[in-house]
This record gives C-alpha cells, sequence and structure tokens, in this order.
C-alpha cells in the first residue's frame, strides 16, 4: 500500500519534469526563425523602395533585373523561414497532443483509483476510523494503527493533489495545442500570401529579363548600325578630301593656284562658331556606357529640337554633299577647305545645292531625325585634319561658342 502511494505522489512531477525539455528547445527555434523571418521582410521591403525609386527615375532594366533577383532571393528565404516554422511549429503540436492523451490516460487511471478509494471510505461510514482505533489489543497494537490512519490520511490527500495537477496540466496543455493549431493556421495562410507573392515576383522577373534581352537586342544592333554607318561616313570624308587634293594639285599644275577655294576654317576658330542650331544637348562626343554596359561611340554631338527647325552653316565653306546618305537620310556636307568638314546628319529636308559656296549662318536645311531611336534632332560633327594626315572627328563643344555668350 505505502509503495503504491509512493509511486502516485511521485508520478505527476516526474511527468511535468520529462515533458519541459523538448518543447522549449522547439519555442526558440521558431523565436529564433521569426526573427530571422523579420529581417528578411525588411530587406525584401528595402529592396522594393528601390525598384520604387528605380522606376521613378530614368528606365535601368538592367539594374531592375538585379533588384528584382534580389528579391526572388528574399522572397524564396522567407519561404523558408515560413515552412520551418510550420514544421516546428507542426512538432510542437504533436508533442502536445502525445503529451495531452498521455495525461488523459493517467487522469482515467487516477481517477479510477480515487473513486475506488472513495467508495471504499463510503462503505466504511464515518466512523470507521474510531472503530480501527478501539479495536487496537494494546497501546502498542493502537500506535500502529494511528499511524496506518495517517498514512491512509496521507494517502488520500497526495491523490486527490495528484488529480488536480493532473487537471491543471490537462487543461494547459490543451490551452497550448489550441494556440499551437491558430498558430499554424496563420503560419499557413502566411505560406500561401509568400507563394502568391513568390509568383508575382517571378512574373515581374521574366518581364524584366525579356525587356532586358529586347533593350540589350536593341542597343547591339543600334551599336552596330552607328558602325557601319560611321565607317561609311568616314570613308566618304576620305574620299572628298582626297579629291579635294587632287583638284588642287591638278591646279597647281596647271599654274591656277589662286583659284582653289580660300580656308574658312581653321584651329584659330575654336570656341568661336555659332551653334548650328538651338536645343537641349541629346548626347555628346565620345563613348557612352549604356546601363546593360555596352558602349557607344558618338563622333559629333546631338542636339534635340521640333522638327523642321532651320539648321545654319556654322561657316563658309563649299557645299560637297547635299542629298540622302545611308543610315543618317537627308545629309549636308561643307568643306571650309585645308581638311576641315562640317557635317549635318538626320536632316529632314535640305536647303541648298551641291558644289555650291554657302555663307555663314546660311539654312542648310531642317531639322529631321523622328524615324531615329533617339527622336527629332540634328546630329554636328566637324572634321579637322590631324598632324596632316586625313581629317578626324573633333569634339564639336570645343569649337562651338559656350552657351549663353
Amino acid at each position: 500500500m505505502v509503495g503504491l502511494l509512493a509511486a502516485l505522489v511521485l508520478a505527476p512531477a516526474d511527468f511535468v519534469a520529462a515533458q519541459q525539455g523538448a518543447p522549449d528547445d522547439i519555442r526558440r527555434e521558431i523565436l529564433e526563425s521569426q526573427r530571422r523571418l523579420e529581417e528578411i521582410r525588411a530587406e525584401r521591403a528595402r529592396l522594393q523602395r528601390d525598384m520604387d525609386a528605380l522606376r521613378s527615375r530614368v528606365r535601368n532594366v538592367s539594374g531592375e533585373l538585379q533588384n528584382i533577383e534580389r528579391q526572388l532571393s528574399a522572397t524564396r528565404s522567407v519561404l523558408a523561414e515560413i515552412d520551418f516554422q510550420v514544421e516546428a511549429t507542426g512538432e510542437r503540436t504533436r508533442s502536445t497532443t502525445g503529451d495531452l492523451l498521455r495525461t488523459r490516460e493517467q487522469l482515467r487511471e487516477r481517477n479510477a483509483v480515487l473513486n475506488q478509494r472513495l467508495r471504499g471510505i463510503y462503505k466504511q461510514g464515518p466512523l470507521s476510523a474510531v472503530r480501527v482505533l478501539l479495536g487496537a489489543d494494546n497501546f502498542t497494537d493502537l500506535l500502529n494503527r494511528y499511524r496506518y490512519l495517517q498514512l491512509m490520511a496521507r494517502y488520500d490527500r497526495n491523490l486527490l493533489a495528484g488529480v488536480e495537477q493532473l487537471e491543471r496540466e490537462l487543461v494547459a496543455q490543451n490551452r497550448d495545442l489550441q494556440e499551437s493549431m491558430a498558430e499554424l493556421g496563420r503560419l499557413r495562410q502566411a505560406q500561401l500570401g509568400e507563394v502568391a507573392e513568390l509568383r508575382q515576383v517571378e512574373q515581374d522577373h521574366q518581364r524584366a529579363l525579356t525587356q532586358f534581352r529586347s533593350s540589350e537586342r536593341q542597343t547591339q544592333t543600334r551599336l552596330e548600325q552607328l558602325q557601319a554607318d560611321e565607317g561609311r561616313l568616314t570613308s566618304l570624308v576620305g574620299d572628298l578630301e582626297r579629291r579635294r587634293l587632287e583638284a588642287e594639285a591638278r591646279l597647281a599644275a596647271a599654274g591656277r593656284s589662286g583659284e582653289a577655294p580660300p580656308t574658312t576654317l581653321s584651329a584659330a576658330d575654336r570656341g568661336r562658331l555659332d551653334w548650328p542650331v538651338e536645343g537641349e544637348l541629346l548626347y555628346r562626343f565620345g563613348p557612352e556606357r549604356r546601363p546593360n554596359g555596352t558602349i557607344l561611340r558618338w563622333n559629333g554631338i546631338g542636339i534635340r529640337a521640333t522638327p523642321g527647325s532651320p539648321v545654319r552653316a556654322v561657316r563658309d565653306g563649299v557645299v560637297v554633299l547635299a542629298g540622302p546618305f545611308e543610315g543618317y537620310g537627308p545629309t549636308v556636307i561643307v568643306s571650309h577647305g585645308e581638311g576641315f568638314y562640317t557635317l549635318y546628319l538626320y536632316l529632314q529636308e535640305i536647303g541648298v545645292v551641291e558644289g555650291r559656296s554657302i555663307r555663314a549662318g546660311q539654312v542648310v536645311g531642317t531639322v529631321g531625325g523622328t524615324d531615329t531611336p533617339e527622336g527629332p534632332h540634328l546630329e554636328f560633327q566637324l572634321r579637322a585634319p590631324v598632324a596632316g594626315g586625313t581629317p578626324q572627328a573633333q569634339d564639336p563643344l570645343t569649337w562651338l561658342r559656350p552657351r549663353g555668350d
């Protein structure tokens, strides 16, 4: 009887101690995962703000694509953390369910023992303890009976306390189970939301990737086109200069050097030429790095202007080309002697005749370029001899008057 009593009294405490370790570890892992989840979500929010800033500025498909790829990685990390929390919470739920079942089984056993004990007390009646004491044969027997009654009373109290403790544990475990189930439901809803977010980001990624590749192809095509056009233009200017030199050589051989056209442009004119048309500077002379890493090289400057605006010669000279030229459309090239040329490209209409002299300020044509990727504009180039060689493209901004003069 005493051994049974001790086992029943000690069982609830041992059970509670045995169940405290694993759930605490799971809770700590879930809390750590939640902390990581908040950090990842904060990083994704920052990336989204960066994306909004990118879209509010000049569209940069390459930067947008990189940003979306980082968002994609962050969203997948969020999903991984939620999956971990779902698994941990599920493990916690399974553990709590097992504890709940074991506690209920123990409670049924204790209740059975308690009910049996209460029936025994009821049958013996309220004076059973007195009868036990009065039935003692001697004083020693009386002391033994008294100690036995004390042990029975203690056993009854421990039995009742054990039942009450198990009932409290049952309520706590049931509450914990309900909380775990609610948390599991919330995590699954969050998981569905994150999956939808991931699909949206993947769609944005695919859209940006398609746009990036399209932009890359367009830029590459434009680069190849500009290189081909520039090669033809350089060849044309070289051919014009060769013919000019041949003509001057023929005049010199015939003793008629005075009939050669005078030089109207020289190094002394740097920074003194009037602008051929007023407008915003669209692109500058030299290399231009595009967002995707492609480098375009401009051999002149682009001046944005309204289509049809008059374009004027910057110096006196002779028109050596006035007509369509492949890649640039209607084109005017003016020779200023001694290897100096000015070029007016992407015109809409031509207002001069090839072979005739023109004066500074005279209209050579009107602004066109409406079909170019850059939009309506004039490209103005200036070529000058370098070290006595063939004419080379120069930066027109070093020859034109500074704006405001």
